[in-house]
């Protein structure tokens, strides 16, 4: 097999070249799979491609033809691997799941690439994960105490060992033995000799959703992945469910019992796709009303509004639109540079190369503007939009983000820094502006974040989503956490 190198994700070359996606949270995971479909592997294949904004470190299938597995993992995008049609033949049968993926720190290897595969004691099992088991070390930890070998570093192998060492006689019942073991956010889907299954966690946290082609059961991260390949869309995989799909048609199976979903709010702000239903939600509109919520709670005084490419764009939209002024493309992105373009000498740097984004000077000299973007991690990126603006002959520079601050880090399948590396976590609201060196900061308020999604408000007695990176209101116990720090906890459970 062999290792790959993809052309995507932000390159790092030095500060003086501008890259904004340097400074973004990143989604771990997207998967997908189908039963039933003659041409399983590449509608797989197409599925994958439309969740690569999920994970562009690396991409995998797993088919099944009856009789044999076939596996096909790689460094590097979807397209770096499975445009080969030599590769997509060699994934025979006529069902499939597929992984595309982001790690979270250490190297990006080939072992740790999903979906992860085991011959286990009665058939072969194979696994893609969207998610972060906040438990996961610590069960990784008694696995191998108790003598399991893990060639991964992937926190997804613990199902794998789990559901070997149940007792259960029915695969099914071994699962949801395995289920009950686990801690923190996780959307599975896995392929056995005879069924195609889909699980979420008790919480919802991470998305799921059912699709049908032809006849043929699919399950996605995203609607997005269902619309590539003329997919219906059936309904949300539940919070807490499981999904059997088989010849005998598709069963579900609800193993924790009923209690109210806390999906990630995330998914709506930056994550999935502006053209998902997320939830009965169009993204794209949900991203639109926090930018008019934004308008309506820090209104300013400016000539245009301007987004930061591309998760900027939906709210900068409905920001304009609620404050009655013009929308412009301040901001130009060069979509064909990847990570191998080019590694400029030190004299190449200092002429302040902009390989990915430029401003748009016409739109942008002499204007009071408004920039918005989706949120604010470290800061670093927005120093460099702010002073691209002004050097570009901005007269004022305005900040405005779509999301309130992060203050908090995440450990459900989203890589963000420690607390302490997070600027709303060390800085108030006007040191943020001196850092960042606009003349203005605002940020949407939570209570706006629930407007937005139409709840009106947040419940603090019981939040309607996930929102812990604004609240610090982690929805499941963190036991890694407590056993390494959070420091630790980030460096050894990588995540599917």
């Amino acid at each position: 097999m062999n290792e790959r190198r993809g052309l995507a994700g932000s390159a790092s070359y030095g500060d003086d070249l501008l890259d904004l996606d340097g400074d973004r949270l990143r989604e771990e995971c997207g998967v997908f799979g189908i039963f039933g479909h003659p041409d399983a592997a590449a509608i797989t294949a197409l599925g994958l491609h439309a969740l690569q904004h999920r994970g562009q470190e690396a991409a995998g299938i797993v088919s099944f033809d009856g009789a044999r597995f076939h596996t096909e993992r790689a460094l590097g995008l979807v397209g770096d691997t499975f445009s080969d049609a030599d590769t997509v033949a060699r994934l025979q049968g006529n069902r499939a799941i597929g992984h595309v993926r982001y790690s979270t720190t250490g190297e990006t290897i080939l072992r740790n690439v999903q979906p992860l595969f085991a011959e286990l004691d009665g058939g072969g099992f194979a696994v893609a994960h969207n998610g972060n088991l906040t438990n996961g070390l610590t069960l990784r930890r008694q696995l191998v105490r108790d003598g399991a070998i893990c060639q991964s570093t992937s926190d997804t192998e613990v199902i794998l060992h789990l559901v070997a060492r149940s007792r259960r006689p029915r695969f099914m019942d071994r699962f949801i033995d395995a289920l009950h073991a686990l801690e923190g956010a996780y959307s599975f889907v896995g392929l056995t000799n005879k069924k195609l299954i889909g699980a979420r966690d008790p919480l919802g946290i991470r998305p799921l959703v059912l699709g049908d082609l032809d006849g043929c059961p699919i399950l996605a991260s995203e609607t997005c992945a269902l619309d590539i390949i003329g997919a219906r869309f059936v309904r949300d995989v539940e919070n807490g469910e499981i999904i059997v799909a088989s010849e005998d048609g598709i069963e579900s199976i609800k193993p924790f019992g009923v209690q109210p979903a806390r999906p990630c709010i995330f998914e709506y702000i930056y994550f999935s796709r502006p053209d998902s239903i997320v939830h009965g939600r169009h993204v794209y509109d949900v991203r639109k009303r926090m930018g008019a919520e934004l308008a309506m709670e820090s209104p300013v005084d400016a000539d245009v509004v301007v987004p930061v490419p591309d998760s900027g764009v939906p709210a900068a939209l409905g920001f304009a639109q609620q404050i009655g002024i013009p929308y412009e493309l301040g901001i130009i992105r060069n979509h064909y540079v990847g990570r191998t373009f080019i590694q400029p000498t030190q004299s190449v740097r200092a002429l302040g190369v902009r390989l990915k984004h430029s401003a748009n000077r016409s739109v942008v000299a002499g204007k009071r503007i408004v920039l918005i973007d989706d949120s604010i991690v470290r800061g670093t990126t927005s120093v460099k939009i702010v002073q691209m603006m002004r050097e570009a002959g901005a007269k004022e520079v305005h900040f405005r983000i779509s999301s309130p601050p992060i203050t908090h880090p995440d450990y459900y399948g989203i890589d963000t820094p420690e607390r302490e590396k997070l600027l709303a976590a060390t800085h108030n609201l006007d040191q943020m502006r001196d850092y960042i060196g606009c003349d203005s900061l605002a940020f949407l308020s939570v209570d706006g974040i629930y407007r937005a999604m139409g709840e009106g408000a947040r419940d603090p007695a019981r939040p309607q989503f996930t929102d812990h990176c604004f609240t610090g209101d982690y929805p499941t116990p963190l036991a890694d956490l407590d056993l390494q720090g959070p420091k630790q906890l980030s460096l050894l459970a990588e995540v599917g």
